[in-house]
Formats: C-alpha cells, structure tokens, sequence
C-alpha cells in the first residue's frame, strides 16, 4: 500500500508530519524557520513561513525531475553564401522558438532559481520524428513556416535545427525558497491550497495552486507541472470581495471564504481552463455565523462557522459544484482538511487535537463519527499520547486514494503524562495570535467526552464499577463524592427500584440508586422490555379494525409534458403507498400541474408500471417511468429531480414499491431475462409460464423489469443460474448470486455478493473540414455544413470543451486524441474523406473529395456497486452460455467467448458452484472473431471479423474445443455481425440490421443449407433454449413517436414453424441487449376453442419493423 503523510503545523510554526508506515508525529528538522501554512499533495507540499514567502518541499523520487530547455538556430540560403544566418527582414529570428516568434538566444537563458543546475551544455538533436537527420541536426523546408523534411530538396530555401540543454531541480526534500523576483506582489500571503491535479494528465503532473494575499485578493500559480514544480508566474483572479480562506481539491472543486462569511464557488474549471472562469455565491451555513474555514475533496465540501460548528455541502460534484444545501455535522472545530479519497481531518476548537473523521465512504461522504488521533511525538521522551503536535493549527493530507480508509495512528483510553506547558510565539498570523499563552495538557479521551460532549458521537465506555442508568442518562462511579447533576428522572421508578435493592435509605439519598448489582440492572432492563412490549400490543389492537394504513412521499420535479410544444414543467409529485389487511402493499403515482391557471394531474398505478429507466442528459438527472399503455405509444413519463441524489432516492424508492406491489423479492431467479440498456444499466424480468404460450402469450409490454446494480455492455445467461457479462472496457464479470448495489444502497438489495464495479468507455467528437482553393482543407464550411466539430451525425455542436461525460457518474481519465481505429480506414493523421457531408468515408485522399473528418476519443470511468465479480486478465467482446434445459444434469457448463482481439476462447470448469470457471483454453482460428453463440448439442457458431459465419464441428464434453471450422457461406452481398443459436435454431443479423433464419439445420447435417430472410431493423437477437426469438429492434412506430432499441419478441414459434409468425413489442427504446438463454420453462398448452382474449398483433415481421 502507498505511503501517505498527513502534514501539520504547531502553534510554534512547527512542521510534523504523520506517516501511515510510521507510529509518531515526525518533525520536519530540515524546515529552518517557523511556517504558518501548508499545503500537500502526493509529489510535493506548499507552504507560507513566517518571512511571508513560498516555500516549496518536493517529496524525493528515483526518477529526477529535468527540465529540456530548446531553442531554435534558422538559416536561408542565398546564392552567393549558400545556406547562411543572412535572413530576410521578414523572416523570424536567427535564434528562436519553435513559432520563430521569441527571440532566444543560447546565451538568454537562465535558471529559473538556486533550486536548478544544468546537467550539461548545449547540444543539437540530431533526431526528426523518430528518425536520425544528417550530421548537423538540419532539417529543410521552402520556407519558415512551413513543413520540415529532414531530407535536403532543390526547393528548400529554409533550415533549422534544434539545440536542447537540460536542467536538474535538486533541492529535493527541503524547504526552497520561491525567488523574490517570481511573487512581487503588493502583500504577502496569508492561505495557500493546492490542488487540481486530476483535472488533466498532460502535462504529467500538472497542479493548481492557489494563494490568498491579506488584501483579500486570490493569486493563481501558473505552469506548475512535473518538469516545472515551482511553476512560472502569479497571476491575479478577479473577485466579488475581500477573501480571507481558500481551498482547491484535487479535481475542478475551488471554494473560498469571504470576510462577510459567505462562500464562493469557482465556475468554469475544466481541462483547458484550470482557472476557472467566473465565481457563484453561496449563503452561509449558519445566517446568525458566517463561515471562516472551508476544505474540499473530490466530491465534498466541508465548512466551519464563527461559533465552530462543523457543516457539510451535499450534492456537491463536477457538474453542479456549487451543491444544494448544507447539513449540520456533530462536533466543533476550528479548522477541517479533506484527503485525497474525501477522508476528513479537523483540529478542535477544545484542546487543539487533531482528530479523523470515520466512516467516510463513496456512498456516506459525511462519515459517522470523529476520533482522536492520539501518536506521541518525536522527541518527546515522555513518549505522551496527545490528540495532536501542541495544538495544531494547520493540517494537510498528501496521500494515495487507497490509503486512509482507516485513521492513521490510534485512539486512546489511558491517561497521558502532562507535558511541561510552553509558551507560544505570537505571529502576525490570525490564527495563532488568537492562542492562549499556555496550553492545557492534552486530555484522555475520557476528559474529552466531559469537556465537549457534542464532539464524539461514538458510545461512553463504562470502567469497571461504573453503572449506566438509562433514566439519568449518566454515569458515575462509587467513589464519586460529588452530588450527580441529573435530569429526566422519573421518582415513582426511582422508588420501586429502590424497593427492589432493599436498601431503604431516605429517598433524599440519590447516590444509593447507583449502587445496583449487575443481575438486578438485567432484571429492570427485562421488566421495562416486558412493559414496552404489553403497550406495543395494546395500543396495535386498538387499530386492528382499520382496513388499510397509507403512506405518502412528496416531492417537487420537473414533467416533460405530454402535448406540444413539448417542454420542461415544474410539477408536485406524490407517491402514496396503502397496505390492506392481508399484508399486499400498492400505491398511487400524482403528478399534479397547472394548465392556463387550472390545476391538473395524471396517475399511474404502482401495480401498472413495468420499468423505471434511468435516461441520460447532459443538463438534468432524469428518468422515465413506463406502463403498457405508455409502451405502446413510445411516450414514456419523464421526470427530472433537482439533484442526482434525489434521483435515485426516488427511483430506489419507487423500485421498491413496485416490487412490494408484484411481491417479488430476492435477487432473480435461474429462469429471469436479462436486458442491457444503452446507457449500461441491467434489467431483470421474471418471465410468467404463458410468455411463450401459443396462440395467445402473455402480452410483451406488460412484462415486469426491474434494475439491478452494475454497468455492462452485455449479458448472457443459461437456465441453472450462470451470467456472465462484458463491460464497455472489455472486462469480464460474473454474477454472484446478490441482488441491488448501484443506487440502491441497500434499501431493496442484499448486503452479502456486492462487489465494486468499474468500466471505461470512449466518447467520440468529429472534427470536420471543407477544401477550397485557397487554403486547402480549413475549418470554414459552407452555411449548409454540419458543425466543424460535431457528433457522428453532425447535427450536434461537440467541440472538446462543451463535451462532458455521459453523466454526473462518469469521470474523464484521459485526455483527448485522435482515433485511427475507425471503420473505412484513415490516413497517418487520422482523416477520412468523402465527396461531401455526409458521405461514405475512406481513409485516402482523391481528386473528388472535398470534405473530411476525423475522429477523436477521451475515456471516461464509472465506478459502481453491483452483484458482479471480476474474471481477470483476458478482455473479451463477446461471451456465450450453453443453454441447458430447466431440469438439465449437466456438470460442466460450456462457455464460449471471444477476446477483444478476435480470439476464441472455451472456459473450463464452469459449474453452477463454480460460475467464473478455472481457466481459458485457446481454439485456434485462421482470422479474427467478433461474434459466437452455442446451442444445444454443443452447436458452435461464430462470426468473423470479416462478417462471414463459421461452425465449429465435433464439440463435445470429451472434447470441449473441437477439432475444425467450416465456413459458412453469408447471405448475399451481407456482412454478418451478431449469431445466436437455440435448440435447433440459428438466427443472424447483419451489418445492415437484417435478420436471417438458418434453414435445413440437422442433427445429421448441423451447418444447414440456406439463409432466409425474416425481418430488418434488428439490431441484436437472442434465442433462448426453447427457439424462442427476441430481438432488439429499431424504427418501431407508436402511437407518440419512433423508438430505436425496443425489445421485441416472435410470436408464432413452433417446432414445425421455427421462424415465427409476427411480432410483439415491448419495452423501448433505448435498449441495446438481451439475452432469454436462461428461460427454459415450457409454455402451457392453450386449446384454440379457448375463450380467451385475442390480443391485437401486427403481422409480417418486415413490415411492422420498417
């Protein structure tokens, strides 16, 4: 585990430090003078001393930090001297930057400070894209600026070549100073923060420092990254007032105080701007106090107010950094400090001790409860145990993510030696001038309970002796001489349990009741239990007559309405939950409206509602709710809540009602169907006996689906209870057999098989350009054009800077960069070209072309809880289950999977106890897969990359890889891309969204002999262990609008009609897989002179999906 270090400073000006390796606070010997602040991060720590100038500690690594210094030497030739430094008065200088635009000469460069050394001369770089040059270093072109080739032309008129010199930061592990020269600013210092280092990852170490001066005024570092920790220069930040704190996390959170007491939030911070670009005010805490301290996280935000009470910003994040509201935390503080992974530090406003806030998670960022850091000192050799280093009055964490889920050091119970009192130097710094002159010994956890009870919230300890009386809510042991000071004590109890000892002293006489034996204490506990319980009896017999008991929740959200001009409405939103006699619960959804000044609302039944779906948008935490008549217009009830959180409280929520109203409970069972949103998110359904029932199934849109925790690309499943899935980075996981996770937190989930997930996925932006004449391809297209940076299909303004994650989950992990793998092919630069937008693209350049595009991608990641277990190390796209029968005896499950580089892969050792399997077994192939699918008797069958379909043959338990490939001949003028075979039925779609039956499929002849075409618009097909057929289809029509991604299903599928007769819609759109390998329940038979309601379907598979 990394080590991390949490800094302090004393009230003498004194640095400490406390390392996770180490058991005591360390002094930082090297440190020569007295620092009123510091500030840490995990390469080097910032502080202010008490001369008012920046010092800078670098931590000390094995790789050196070194700085290239460049500059450039220019020539053009001329007839009389060849190549020669006579230039043009127009051309750039003899010695220059890269641009020619500086003049810098070799002598003009200076170390930046005493912190440097040049580890050599000057050279010249003999290099050119990878490639050596001819001796000198010159590289030639027609002229400056233009294109450089290393090789010398009769054209080139121009040269240059490049001298590179380095330079050594060496004062690490010490105190340097920032030079003078680099801080001449009107006032010295008063706060320092640092911070921002994960807003970019170029350059390598790039950081934000950011100062406050006593003026009020707040200074921005810039140019501080690995190769230049000192950074360059100050610039100054514009301001609404004076400030008098700031804090800066290590992502784009920058908060400030102000001298009223108000709060600032800077807006505007991202990858290209790190200064952010305007501030928001934010009231304080506490109308009566106004805050002095602020400390920022990742994701959090914690304030103090005048009167030292501690406060806590919830529904802070990147997307809304200003949070929505404040809630009052326990204990009082002067100072708070938040780490890295958001754990909290705070020094009390009592003894000055630092104490560490526990329970501090990625789902409870408030914690639960502070504890007292109690490590003795180095030096002192009374080896004391104290809260902290002599009343500290600035800390700073500088640690790994992963290591502070515990508090460094440890608590204690014992008394501590009172160390000798001292006298604090008074500073000009207005914290430590308002310190006393002598400073208490540091108190026993015991005197810190009495002397502020509010700070602790963990229990009281009792000693040996002491005896707890619930009534008086004290303690006191027998010793105690001193009348206990109670309160809320009922006397009628007092007496019948003095009655009880026998002691019969005079009731005057309180101290006596203490004096109870520990079997006497059980019994009055037991008889208050009994009693308690009685009147719970009572008092719920008096209400058994009631028929029903109604819950109500309430909120306010925002409806998209149902009519044009469709539009965002401010709505009241209600849920009301009844429960009858008998136990079954149901509610009620109230969207109340007004309509021209009259007041409205629409209702759903609980019991009606068959999905609640998390939708993506940028600017609104939305989510839609379906019922089967919604399905079948397409116009789902779209709500959005105000925060993230009270979307998924809400939707937690609801989850739970709908289940309680269907009683389904537990995670899903063997024969669920699994479904996978585009977005990521996973749908269970329980599927009912008649689903596949013929003639008449039970309707799609009226299938149940509920959420369960995780984020995957795909998911497949058989029917004894294996899942397997693939994320949007390739990694494989496997279901444990929990259920909930994600945002449901543990109301309507299982605590045990919950594991944490992550994924990784690319978003894609288009940059765009038109040639004309003039200049070639620029960014200037003609009024008709699409954007010049734009989404794929142009319609949309995506630049990299207004590009944001797909929601507030999603964080960025990588910068932007070009994409070369796109289909069609691109140049060594990454473009595509085309006659015009939009067209078919091809990766070179002819003399039709006018437009071209290229890609660009940024990762992004997304951390979650789910019922999902990590299968290491190969990454894979595609995964197949054999689907067994409900009642199969099979031991050893065949799965099938192809890696994310096109290879074939059959796992071993895959049983129902043991669902991961052991280990992979390579099957050999001639070229790169991206598709496969087994069905019963071991029938395999794969797509290639190059879209043509394969059968493994000879695939059995004795030889689970089998022995060949034959290929399959494709569907005329069609490339494959997704197969899926069943009991004796093998559907494929193509890359033009087709789906095609494999005829004549035998067991003597299992290759078959033709495609026949059923249906188009498909985009994936799923068929199940009975040949059951369901597919994800797009441009199906409602009676509101056109969906893409609905889950559709084949009616009509029977041993002697394979291929089905029509088709059934359910829920979409906005679903991209699913899988019913693992419904294997046989459907009951329905005689047809049954009366039963003939349920209206659209016949014709390839004209109702057109």
């Amino acid at each position: 585990m990394p080590v991390s270090l949490l800094w302090a400073v004393d009230v003498y000006g004194q640095i400490y430090r406390l390392s996770t390796a180490g058991q005591q606070w360390e002094h930082c010997r090297d440190a020569q003078m007295e620092f009123k602040r510091v500030s840490a991060a995990q390469q080097c720590c910032w502080g202010i001393a008490c001369d008012n100038n920046i010092y800078l500690n670098v931590h000390a690594s094995d790789l050196p930090i070194r700085y290239q210094e460049e500059t450039y030497e220019n020539q053009r030739w001329n007839p009389v001297d060849g190549f020669s430094e006579r230039l043009l008065p127009s051309d750039r200088w003899q010695w220059s930057d890269v641009t020619g635009l500086q003049h810098q000469p070799l002598d003009s460069f200076r170390l930046p400070s005493n912190s440097w050394e040049w580890e050599g001369d000057w050279y010249i770089d003999e290099n050119f894209e990878g490639e050596p040059t001819e001796k000198g270093g010159w590289t030639y072109a027609m002229d400056f600026p233009a294109y450089y080739t290393k090789d010398k032309k009769w054209n080139s008129c121009v040269r240059r070549r490049r001298w590179l010199r380095y330079r050594r930061y060496k004062a690490m592990d010490t105190w340097a100073k920032i030079p003078s020269q680099q801080t001449t600013l009107p006032d010295p210092f008063s706060d320092i923060s640092c911070g921002g280092w994960e807003i970019s990852e170029e350059p390598r170490g790039q950081m934000s420092l950011w100062a406050v001066s006593l003026q009020g005024k707040v200074w921005f570092r810039e140019g501080i990254y690995h190769q230049n920790p000192e950074g360059s220069t100050w610039e100054e930040v514009p301001l609404p007032g004076e400030v008098v704190q700031i804090s800066c996390g290590p992502g784009d959170l920058v908060w400030a105080v102000l001298w009223e007491g108000e709060l600032i939030v800077r807006e505007g911070i991202g990858r290209g701007f790190p200064k952010g670009t305007s501030w928001a005010v934010v009231a304080s805490p506490s109308p009566a106090a106004g805050a002095i301290h602020v400390a920022v996280g990742i994701n959090v935000v914690w304030a103090v107010t005048k009167d030292n009470k501690v406060w806590f910003r919830r529904g802070v994040n990147s997307h809304n950094p200003c949070g929505s509201g404040w809630i009052s935390m326990v204990g009082e503080m002067i100072m708070i400090d938040v780490g890295l992974n958001d754990q909290v530090w705070g020094i009390s406003c009592e003894d000055r001790a630092v104490y560490f806030r526990q329970g501090v998670t990625s789902s409870e960022l408030s914690g639960k409860t502070w504890k007292l850091i109690s490590v003795p000192r180095d030096g002192d050799r009374s080896h004391s145990k104290r809260g902290s280093t002599d009343g500290a009055t600035c800390l700073i964490t500088s640690a790994s993510p992963e290591s502070l889920d515990a508090p460094v050091g440890r608590t204690s119970d014992q008394p501590s030696e009172p160390p000798k009192p001292r006298i604090p130097k008074v500073t000009s710094d207005s914290f430590i001038s308002e310190l006393v002159s002598d400073r208490e010994p540091a108190k026993t956890s015991r005197q810190v309970g009495s002397a502020a009870p509010a700070l602790l919230e963990e229990e009281t300890v009792l000693g040996e002796g002491e005896v707890k009386v619930p009534c008086a809510g004290i303690a006191l042991s027998p010793g105690d001489s001193h009348d206990p000071q109670w309160s809320n004590v009922d006397l009628e109890e007092a007496q019948a349990q003095q009655a009880q000892t026998g002691a019969g002293q005079d009731s005057a006489d309180t101290c006596s009741l203490l004096s109870v034996t520990p079997a006497q204490t059980a019994a009055w506990r037991r008889q208050i239990f009994e009693q308690l319980s009685e009147r719970t009896k009572r008092e719920m017999d008096n209400f058994r007559h009631y028929e029903q008991s109604v819950w109500v929740k309430k909120g306010t959200m925002q409806w998209w309405r149902d009519w044009k001009p469709h539009k965002w409405m401010d709505v009241h939103f209600a849920l009301e939950q009844f429960s009858g006699p008998e136990g079954n619960k149901d509610g009620i959804l109230f969207i109340y409206y007004n309509f021209y000044e009259e007041k409205k609302y629409l209702h759903a039944f609980i019991n009606e509602v068959t999905i609640l779906v998390p939708v993506l948008n940028d600017s609104k935490h939305t989510f839609a709710i379906y019922t089967p008549e919604r399905t079948k217009q397409r116009w789902p009830i779209r709500l959005a809540a105000a925060t993230e959180q009270e979307m998924h409280d809400w939707l937690a929520l609801l989850s739970v009602s709908c289940c309680d109203s269907r009683g389904i409970h537990g995670p899903p069972s063997k024969q669920a169907i699994w479904s996978v949103t585009c977005k990521g998110d996973i749908f269970v359904s329980e599927p009912s006996p008649s689903l596949e029932a013929v003639p008449y199934p039970t309707p799609c849109d009226q299938m149940f689906w509920r959420q369960i925790g995780g984020h995957l690309r795909i998911v497949e499943c058989n029917s004894i209870g294996i899942v397997w899935g693939i994320g949007y980075d390739h990694t494989a996981w496997v279901y444990t057999g929990g259920y909930g996770g994600g945002f449901f937190q543990g109301l309507s989930g299982s605590t045990d098989n919950i594991c944490t997930q992550t994924d990784v996925k690319s978003v894609y932006i288009y940059e765009n350009q038109r040639w004309n004449p003039v200049t070639g391809y620029t960014s200037r297209g003609l009024p008709t054009d699409r954007y010049m940076w734009s989404d794929a299909s142009g319609l949309y303004d995506c630049t990299k800077t207004n590009t944001k994650p797909p929601s507030p989950q999603w964080t960025w992990v990588s910068d932007w960069a070009v994409d070369y793998s796109v289909s069609g092919g691109t140049d060594r630069e990454g473009w595509q070209y085309a006659a015009d937008f939009p067209a078919s693209y091809h990766g070179y350049k002819t003399m039709k072309d006018f437009v071209r595009r290229r890609r660009w991608a940024r990762k992004c990641k997304l951390t979650t809880t789910g019922p999902w277990q990590e299968i290491p190390p190969i990454p894979l796209s595609d995964v197949t289950i054999l689907p067994c029968e409900a009642q199969s005896s099979v031991d050893v499950v065949p799965l099938w999977a192809i890696s994310n580089k096109g290879d074939v892969l059959c796992r071993l050792g895959v049983t129902s106890l043991t669902p991961a399997g052991s280990s992979w077994l390579h099957v050999g192939t001639d070229q790169p897969f991206k598709s496969i699918s087994i069905g019963a008797a071991s029938q395999v069958w794969a797509i290639a990359k190059d879209g043509s379909a394969f059968y493994r043959g000879s695939v059995s338990s004795q030889s689970p890889a089998g022995d060949c490939w034959y290929h399959i001949p494709s569907p005329a003028k069609q490339k494959l891309k997704q197969v899926s075979v069943g009991r004796t039925s093998v559907y494929t779609v193509d890359e033009n969204g087709n789906l095609w039956y494999r005829q004549g499929v035998t067991p003597s002849y299992p290759q078959g002999s033709s495609w026949e075409h059923i249906s188009n618009n498909v985009r994936k097909v799923s068929v199940g262990p009975l040949d059951q057929v369901w597919v994800i289809a797009d441009k199906v029509q409602g009676s509101h609008s056109l969906s893409c991604g609905t889950v559709c299903h084949r009616l009509g599928v029977q041993p002697l009609e394979p291929k089905g007769q029509s088709w059934d819609y359910g829920i979409g759109g906005g679903w991209d897989h699913i899988t019913v390998r693992g419904n294997s329940m046989e459907p009951p038979r329905i005689s047809p002179h049954s009366p039963l309601t003939v349920r209206n379907t659209e016949v014709n598979g390839s004209a109702v999906l057109c």
